[in-house]
Protein backbone atom coordinates (compact mmCIF):
# COMPACT_ATOMS: atom_id res chain seq x y z
CA UNK A 1 0.00 0.00 0.00
CA UNK A 2 1.19 3.66 -0.86
CA UNK A 3 2.06 5.31 2.28
CA UNK A 4 -0.11 8.32 3.15
CA UNK A 5 1.11 11.98 3.50
CA UNK A 6 1.46 12.54 7.08
CA UNK A 7 -1.22 14.63 8.42
CA UNK A 8 0.73 16.35 10.81
CA UNK A 9 3.21 17.70 8.22
CA UNK A 10 -0.23 19.13 5.98
CA UNK A 11 -1.01 21.07 9.21
CA UNK A 12 1.62 22.62 9.91
CA UNK A 13 2.45 23.48 5.84
CA UNK A 14 -1.67 25.42 5.91
CA UNK A 15 -0.54 26.81 9.00
CA UNK A 16 2.27 28.49 7.27
CA UNK A 17 0.48 28.76 4.60
CA UNK A 18 -2.49 31.42 5.71
CA UNK A 19 0.07 32.99 8.40
CA UNK A 20 2.84 33.94 4.80
CA UNK A 21 -0.45 34.82 2.95
CA UNK A 22 -1.08 37.23 6.11
CA UNK A 23 2.40 38.24 5.90
CA UNK A 24 2.24 38.98 1.59
CA UNK A 25 -1.20 41.10 2.33
CA UNK A 26 0.26 43.07 4.98
CA UNK A 27 3.50 44.13 2.96
CA UNK A 28 1.71 45.02 -0.10
CA UNK A 29 -0.91 47.34 1.64
CA UNK A 30 2.19 48.91 4.31
CA UNK A 31 4.60 48.98 1.14
CA UNK A 32 1.71 51.27 -0.95
CA UNK A 33 1.36 53.13 2.20
CA UNK A 34 4.93 54.21 3.24
CA UNK A 35 6.15 54.51 0.13
CA UNK A 36 8.87 52.19 0.22
CA UNK A 37 10.22 50.35 -2.76
CA UNK A 38 11.85 47.81 -0.18
CA UNK A 39 9.06 46.83 1.41
CA UNK A 40 6.99 46.07 -1.42
CA UNK A 41 10.64 44.10 -2.77
CA UNK A 42 9.95 42.21 0.24
CA UNK A 43 6.48 41.57 -0.24
CA UNK A 44 7.85 39.69 -4.03
CA UNK A 45 9.84 37.70 -2.09
CA UNK A 46 7.03 36.34 0.29
CA UNK A 47 5.16 35.68 -2.46
CA UNK A 48 8.06 33.51 -3.81
CA UNK A 49 7.62 31.86 -0.02
CA UNK A 50 4.30 31.48 -0.77
CA UNK A 51 4.62 29.78 -3.48
CA UNK A 52 7.29 27.76 -2.45
CA UNK A 53 5.08 26.66 0.43
CA UNK A 54 1.99 25.59 -1.43
CA UNK A 55 4.24 23.59 -4.04
CA UNK A 56 5.83 21.81 -1.27
CA UNK A 57 1.97 20.80 0.21
CA UNK A 58 0.90 20.53 -3.50
CA UNK A 59 3.54 18.01 -3.67
CA UNK A 60 2.68 15.97 -0.79
CA UNK A 61 -0.65 15.68 -1.65
CA UNK A 62 -0.01 14.43 -4.97
CA UNK A 63 2.30 12.04 -4.66
CA UNK A 64 -0.71 9.90 -2.69
CA UNK A 65 -2.67 9.80 -5.60
CA UNK A 66 -2.22 6.98 -8.19
CA UNK A 67 -0.88 6.78 -11.56
CA UNK A 68 -3.93 6.63 -14.21
CA UNK A 69 -3.83 4.73 -17.80
CA UNK A 70 -2.84 8.36 -19.05
CA UNK A 71 -0.64 9.66 -16.33
CA UNK A 72 1.45 6.67 -16.07
CA UNK A 73 3.91 8.64 -13.62
CA UNK A 74 1.28 9.92 -11.73
CA UNK A 75 1.15 13.30 -11.81
CA UNK A 76 4.07 14.56 -9.90
CA UNK A 77 6.12 16.69 -12.89
CA UNK A 78 3.21 19.00 -12.30
CA UNK A 79 5.43 20.47 -9.30
CA UNK A 80 8.30 20.92 -11.58
CA UNK A 81 6.37 22.75 -14.47
CA UNK A 82 4.56 24.66 -11.96
CA UNK A 83 8.30 25.69 -10.25
CA UNK A 84 9.47 26.89 -13.91
CA UNK A 85 6.73 29.00 -14.09
CA UNK A 86 7.44 30.34 -10.94
CA UNK A 87 11.11 31.11 -11.78
CA UNK A 88 10.63 32.69 -14.91
CA UNK A 89 7.70 35.14 -13.11
CA UNK A 90 10.54 35.82 -10.21
CA UNK A 91 13.18 36.78 -12.90
CA UNK A 92 10.91 39.24 -14.73
CA UNK A 93 9.59 40.62 -10.72
CA UNK A 94 13.21 40.96 -9.74
CA UNK A 95 13.98 43.16 -12.67
CA UNK A 96 11.20 45.27 -12.93
CA UNK A 97 12.48 45.70 -8.91
CA UNK A 98 15.90 47.15 -10.39
CA UNK A 99 14.38 49.09 -12.64
CA UNK A 100 12.38 50.83 -10.22
CA UNK A 101 14.89 51.37 -7.78
CA UNK A 102 16.89 52.63 -10.85
CA UNK A 103 14.21 55.19 -10.64
CA UNK A 104 13.68 55.70 -6.83
CA UNK A 105 18.14 56.18 -7.05
CA UNK A 106 17.18 58.99 -9.58
CA UNK A 107 14.56 60.88 -7.37
CA UNK A 108 14.21 59.30 -3.79
CA UNK A 109 10.64 59.86 -2.59
CA UNK A 110 9.97 60.76 1.20
CA UNK A 111 9.46 57.12 2.89
CA UNK A 112 7.51 56.48 6.53
CA UNK A 113 10.09 55.05 8.21
CA UNK A 114 8.25 54.36 11.28
CA UNK A 115 5.39 52.74 9.90
CA UNK A 116 7.77 50.97 7.77
CA UNK A 117 9.94 49.67 10.77
CA UNK A 118 6.91 48.16 12.56
CA UNK A 119 5.63 46.14 9.25
CA UNK A 120 9.00 44.99 8.47
CA UNK A 121 9.17 43.64 12.11
CA UNK A 122 5.60 42.20 12.22
CA UNK A 123 6.74 40.27 9.35
CA UNK A 124 10.14 39.09 10.85
CA UNK A 125 8.19 37.81 13.32
CA UNK A 126 5.60 36.28 11.53
CA UNK A 127 8.59 34.85 9.40
CA UNK A 128 10.21 33.04 12.25
CA UNK A 129 6.60 31.96 13.62
CA UNK A 130 6.70 29.76 10.77
CA UNK A 131 10.00 28.65 10.22
CA UNK A 132 9.70 27.28 13.96
CA UNK A 133 6.34 25.95 12.83
CA UNK A 134 8.29 24.02 9.69
CA UNK A 135 11.26 23.36 11.93
CA UNK A 136 9.67 21.05 14.57
CA UNK A 137 9.01 18.75 11.86
CA UNK A 138 12.25 16.92 12.55
CA UNK A 139 11.35 16.05 16.20
CA UNK A 140 7.55 14.50 14.92
CA UNK A 141 9.70 12.00 12.42
CA UNK A 142 12.67 11.10 14.00
CA UNK A 143 11.49 9.60 16.99
CA UNK A 144 12.07 6.02 16.39
CA UNK A 145 15.44 7.02 14.56
CA UNK A 146 15.09 4.48 11.74
CA UNK A 147 12.33 4.33 8.34
CA UNK A 148 10.77 1.38 7.00
CA UNK A 149 11.17 0.41 3.34
CA UNK A 150 9.14 2.48 1.27
CA UNK A 151 7.63 4.34 4.27
CA UNK A 152 11.37 5.77 4.73
CA UNK A 153 11.71 6.83 1.73
CA UNK A 154 8.48 8.82 1.14
CA UNK A 155 9.14 10.31 4.68
CA UNK A 156 12.60 11.14 3.55
CA UNK A 157 10.93 13.10 0.09
CA UNK A 158 8.42 14.74 3.00
CA UNK A 159 11.77 15.76 4.53
CA UNK A 160 13.39 17.59 1.37
CA UNK A 161 10.17 19.54 1.01
CA UNK A 162 9.74 21.00 4.22
CA UNK A 163 13.37 22.05 4.05
CA UNK A 164 13.40 23.90 1.17
CA UNK A 165 10.43 25.70 2.26
CA UNK A 166 12.12 26.22 5.74
CA UNK A 167 15.23 27.68 3.60
CA UNK A 168 12.91 29.99 1.69
CA UNK A 169 11.49 31.07 4.92
CA UNK A 170 14.69 31.69 6.66
CA UNK A 171 15.65 33.63 3.48
CA UNK A 172 12.87 36.02 3.56
CA UNK A 173 13.48 36.55 7.75
CA UNK A 174 16.65 37.96 6.32
CA UNK A 175 15.18 39.80 3.97
CA UNK A 176 12.83 41.42 6.38
CA UNK A 177 15.79 42.12 9.08
CA UNK A 178 17.46 44.15 5.74
CA UNK A 179 13.79 45.90 5.57
CA UNK A 180 14.39 47.13 9.43
CA UNK A 181 17.75 48.20 8.70
CA UNK A 182 16.41 50.67 6.48
CA UNK A 183 14.01 51.76 8.05
CA UNK A 184 16.15 52.63 11.08
CA UNK A 185 18.42 54.23 8.74
CA UNK A 186 15.77 56.21 7.49
CA UNK A 187 14.52 57.47 10.72
CA UNK A 188 18.01 58.72 11.99
CA UNK A 189 19.38 60.12 8.76
CA UNK A 190 16.25 60.84 6.78
CA UNK A 191 18.40 59.05 3.96
CA UNK A 192 15.83 58.41 1.72
CA UNK A 193 17.97 56.74 -1.47
CA UNK A 194 19.01 53.51 1.60
CA UNK A 195 15.14 52.02 0.36
CA UNK A 196 16.09 51.65 -3.06
CA UNK A 197 19.07 50.52 -2.29
CA UNK A 198 18.32 47.94 0.23
CA UNK A 199 15.27 46.52 -2.90
CA UNK A 200 18.03 45.81 -4.76
CA UNK A 201 20.30 43.63 -2.56
CA UNK A 202 16.47 42.22 -2.36
CA UNK A 203 15.93 41.60 -5.76
CA UNK A 204 19.45 39.84 -6.10
CA UNK A 205 18.19 37.77 -3.61
CA UNK A 206 14.74 37.01 -5.55
CA UNK A 207 17.25 36.07 -9.03
CA UNK A 208 19.52 34.45 -7.55
CA UNK A 209 16.86 31.90 -5.68
CA UNK A 210 15.09 31.99 -9.14
CA UNK A 211 18.30 31.42 -11.15
CA UNK A 212 18.35 27.69 -8.49
CA UNK A 213 14.55 26.95 -9.04
CA UNK A 214 14.75 27.56 -13.29
CA UNK A 215 17.93 25.27 -13.16
CA UNK A 216 16.57 22.73 -10.73
CA UNK A 217 13.53 22.65 -12.80
CA UNK A 218 15.29 22.27 -16.54
CA UNK A 219 17.49 20.09 -15.33
CA UNK A 220 14.54 17.17 -14.37
CA UNK A 221 12.35 18.78 -17.18
CA UNK A 222 15.50 17.17 -19.40
CA UNK A 223 15.76 13.96 -17.56
CA UNK A 224 19.35 14.82 -16.08
CA UNK A 225 20.77 12.89 -13.49
CA UNK A 226 19.90 13.86 -9.91
CA UNK A 227 21.84 16.20 -8.00
CA UNK A 228 24.33 14.17 -5.42
CA UNK A 229 24.35 11.34 -7.82
CA UNK A 230 26.57 9.35 -9.92
CA UNK A 231 25.96 7.23 -12.64
CA UNK A 232 29.53 5.12 -12.35
CA UNK A 233 28.75 5.09 -8.54
CA UNK A 234 25.58 3.42 -9.06
CA UNK A 235 27.32 0.88 -11.91
CA UNK A 236 29.87 0.06 -9.67
CA UNK A 237 27.77 -0.74 -6.40
CA UNK A 238 25.14 -2.78 -8.94
CA UNK A 239 28.29 -4.84 -10.37
CA UNK A 240 29.02 -5.86 -7.14
CA UNK A 241 25.76 -8.12 -6.72
CA UNK A 242 26.73 -11.70 -7.40
CA UNK A 243 25.67 -12.86 -10.74
CA UNK A 244 26.21 -9.49 -12.61
CA UNK A 245 28.72 -9.94 -14.98
CA UNK A 246 27.90 -6.68 -17.21
CA UNK A 247 25.25 -3.22 -17.28
CA UNK A 248 24.19 -1.50 -20.18
CA UNK A 249 21.54 1.51 -20.95
CA UNK A 250 21.67 2.24 -17.79
CA UNK A 251 19.76 5.66 -16.92
CA UNK A 252 18.45 8.18 -13.85
CA UNK A 253 16.41 10.73 -14.40
CA UNK A 254 13.97 12.20 -11.76
CA UNK A 255 10.54 12.48 -12.21
CA UNK A 256 10.23 15.80 -9.16
CA UNK A 257 12.63 16.08 -6.88
CA UNK A 258 12.62 13.17 -4.53
CA UNK A 259 11.06 10.84 -7.17
CA UNK A 260 13.80 9.37 -8.97
CA UNK A 261 13.83 6.69 -11.43
CA UNK A 262 16.53 4.02 -13.12
CA UNK A 263 16.44 2.00 -16.03
CA UNK A 264 19.20 0.14 -17.02
CA UNK A 265 19.85 -3.83 -19.19
CA UNK A 266 22.17 -6.44 -16.94
CA UNK A 267 23.96 -9.38 -18.17
CA UNK A 268 23.73 -11.88 -15.84
CA UNK A 269 26.15 -14.62 -15.66
CA UNK A 270 24.58 -18.39 -16.94
CA UNK A 271 22.63 -20.38 -14.41
CA UNK A 272 21.71 -17.47 -12.26
CA UNK A 273 18.26 -17.11 -10.04
CA UNK A 274 16.40 -14.16 -11.40
CA UNK A 275 14.33 -13.49 -8.77
CA UNK A 276 17.17 -13.51 -6.29
CA UNK A 277 19.02 -11.52 -8.32
CA UNK A 278 16.73 -9.21 -8.82
CA UNK A 279 15.35 -8.72 -5.15
CA UNK A 280 19.04 -7.75 -4.55
CA UNK A 281 19.23 -5.42 -7.18
CA UNK A 282 16.31 -3.24 -5.72
CA UNK A 283 17.25 -3.79 -2.31
CA UNK A 284 21.04 -2.42 -2.86
CA UNK A 285 19.26 0.81 -5.21
CA UNK A 286 16.58 1.81 -2.38
CA UNK A 287 18.67 1.66 0.37
CA UNK A 288 21.99 2.69 -0.71
CA UNK A 289 20.55 5.69 -3.61
CA UNK A 290 16.90 5.95 -2.36
CA UNK A 291 15.95 4.74 -6.07
CA UNK A 292 12.49 3.29 -5.34
CA UNK A 293 11.08 3.36 -8.86
CA UNK A 294 13.24 1.19 -10.72
CA UNK A 295 13.00 -1.23 -14.06
CA UNK A 296 15.71 -3.73 -14.51
CA UNK A 297 15.92 -5.98 -18.11
CA UNK A 298 17.94 -8.99 -17.51
CA UNK A 299 19.86 -10.45 -20.47
CA UNK A 300 21.76 -14.01 -20.82
CA UNK A 301 24.17 -12.47 -23.47
CA UNK A 302 25.95 -9.30 -24.96
CA UNK A 303 23.37 -7.59 -26.80
CA UNK A 304 25.50 -4.81 -27.68
CA UNK A 305 23.17 -1.91 -27.03
CA UNK A 306 24.67 1.21 -25.85
CA UNK A 307 28.05 1.35 -23.80
CA UNK A 308 29.06 -0.26 -20.84
CA UNK A 309 28.51 1.85 -17.58
CA UNK A 310 31.70 1.67 -15.93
Amino acid sequence: MKPHPDTGIQKRFIISIVVTLIILLAEVIGGFWTGSLALLSDAAHVFMDVFALILSFIALKLSARPADDTHTYGYHRLEVLAALINGLTLVYISFEIFHESWLRWQTPEPVKSLELMIIAMIGLVANLFVAFVLGGHDHSHNHDGHDHGEEGHTHKQEDLNVKSAYLHVIGDALASVGVVVAGAIIWFTGWNWVDPLVSVLIGILILFSSWRLLKGSLHILIEGVPKGMSVTEISDALQKVPAVKEIHDLHVWSICSGHIALSAHILLTENSDRKEVMCTLKECLLHDFGIEHTTIQFEEGNCGQGEIAK
